[in-house]
């Protein structure tokens, strides 16, 4: 018998007219003779064609969903759509399917319902092939880290402290919610908990990130981060991963520069090695846009979109420089944004980003040196007083994927704006010793790995590029 082999491997041909033996789930069976056979190895299936009049298998469990195990012989198909077929020599059912409620018919389905089937929405072509980008994003992620001189650190995902002082955290402990115990005062006495303190799910691992950083100067995390806001937009996660690299010695200037290499890095990488899956979702995308109006209709296609990253610098500007660009532009002065821009110093929204790069420079776009009073205690404060040496990198489509600063290195200034802001300095006592023992500057940046999946793949929802979304009052699977 010969050695099993992926789907993927019948694809160059070297197989040709050789024995195989393959295993996959059935995703069509047709005039009770050609079996559309996939394993997930590639988006391409596989036509098995059968001679029912030789074979003992039993017809009737040969139905879409069914797994089965497959010999025979490889050959030129004179049929369309495939290069090759196997010539089915024996057919074995590994599991059977009942065709009467297996949901994932050989149709179309809407977002929604396959969200509703999350354990079996991996056997269509479109979420099979974002899954597949995903699995190649995390290969290059490692990769390009390896290969630029920095070490991988596993921070923790329980954590005491805030991050980013938004205060939408995952409660962590083991008391008995049936008799939590009291202080005195009426507050939940956390003494008595696990840690003997309060804790929650991490929304960022930069803080510890930070204190590797100090010792291994180049480090990067890459895991799962949690955030508790209740947002059920098709841009929010409750459990998302983050890839976030810190660099010792390392100023703003040089922050960004890596960061467009990286970014770079990895799209141009996944886009060489998933040609295939991007083709598909790019006529996806081109398909479900004609049925839009015109001047909904994205002006490049998904795989223009990519090249045009790969190809092009980013474009960098102030916020300053942003806020007198979108102040001025007719859509704000028309009152056509949902937020309009007035005063100096407010929170740039989605729409804002998104007009920067879409209608005004057309290109990603860096924003550097925000107001400080918009953005997170530990970022730089510059020479003016009022603004920090912060950078978020906004694309097409998404807004924000990538935020990140130059962290602050000076405690005096540190300290004061920790005072500033009213945040406990007891629980960050280990973060100010990092300012009194070697100091130095530093930097790092944040970057959401479905947010780049979603610019990848095109999707429109974010919980459509993770295996099993984590959202308000969704935690099924």
């Amino acid at each position: 018998m010969s050695k099993p082999v992926s789907i993927k491997d019948l694809e160059d041909g070297k197989l040709i007219n050789k024995p195989v033996h393959v295993f996959g789930w059935v995703k069509t069976f047709r005039s009770n003779r050609f079996i559309s056979l996939n394993d997930g190895s590639m988006i391409n299936d596989i036509q098995c064609v059968i001679d029912l009049q030789s074979s003992e298998v039993d017809i009737n469990q040969i139905n879409t969903g069914a797994s089965i195990e497959v010999y025979g012989k490889l050959v030129e198909s004179l049929g369309k759509g495939q290069k090759f077929e196997i010539l089915v020599d024996q057919l074995n059912v590994l599991g059977s399917s009942n065709p009467d409620n297996y949901p994932i018919q050989p149709k179309k389905h809407s977002f929604e319902f396959l969200r509703e089937n999350a354990h079996l929405r991996i056997r269509t072509k479109t979420i099979s092939s974002v899954m597949r980008i995903r699995s190649e994003i995390s290969y290059a992620i490692h990769k390009f880290f390896n290969e630029n001189g920095f070490f991988y650190v596993h921070t923790p995902i329980i954590t005491g402290s805030d991050a980013e002082g938004a205060g939408e955290m995952f409660s962590v402990s083991s008391l008995d919610k049936s008799k939590i115990p009291m202080d005195n005062d009426g507050s939940i006495d956390f003494s008595k908990d696990f840690f003997g303190k309060e804790t929650h799910l991490t929304v960022s691992g930069q803080l510890e990130a930070e204190a590797l950083a100090m010792g291994l100067s180049k480090v990067y995390t890459f895991g799962p981060t949690f955030r508790a806001e209740n947002s059920n937009t098709s841009r929010h996660l409750a459990e998302f991963w983050m890839i976030e690299p810190e660099m010792a010695f390392c100023d703003l200037t040089e922050n960004i520069n890596l960061a467009e290499k990286f970014i770079k890095y990895i799209i141009k990488h996944t886009y060489d090695k998933c040609k295939n899956d991007i083709e598909f979702l790019n006529e996806r995308l081109t398909k479900e846009e004609m049925n839009l109006p015109k001047d909904k209709r994205s002006e490049l296609s998904l795989k223009e979109k990519i090249e045009f990253v790969i190809n092009n610098d980013f474009v960098k500007l102030s916020y300053s420089e942003a806020f007198d660009i979108l102040k001025n532009c007719k859509r704000n002065k028309k009152n056509k944004f949902t937020y309009k821009i007035e005063n100096w110093g407010c929170d740039f929204q989605s729409e804002h980003e998104r007009f920067l790069v879409e209608k005004h420079f057309k290109c990603p776009v860096v924003v550097y040196d925000y107001p400080a009073k918009i953005k997170a205690f530990y970022m730089r404060l510059n020479e003016d007083g009022k603004t920090v040496r912060a950078m978020d990198i906004l694309f097409p489509g998404i807004g924000e994927i990538v935020g990140g600063s130059q962290r602050e290195e000076r405690l005096d200034v540190l300290e004061k704006r920790i005072e500033e802001l009213d945040i406990d300095d007891k629980e960050l006592w280990w973060y100010l010793d990092l300012r009194k023992y070697g100091s130095v500057k530093h930097s790092g940046f944040g970057l959401g790995l479905e947010r780049l999946i979603l610019f990848i793949t095109g999707m429109n929802n974010i919980r459509d590029v993770i295996p099993f979304p984590r959202t308000p009052k969704n935690a099924d699977f």
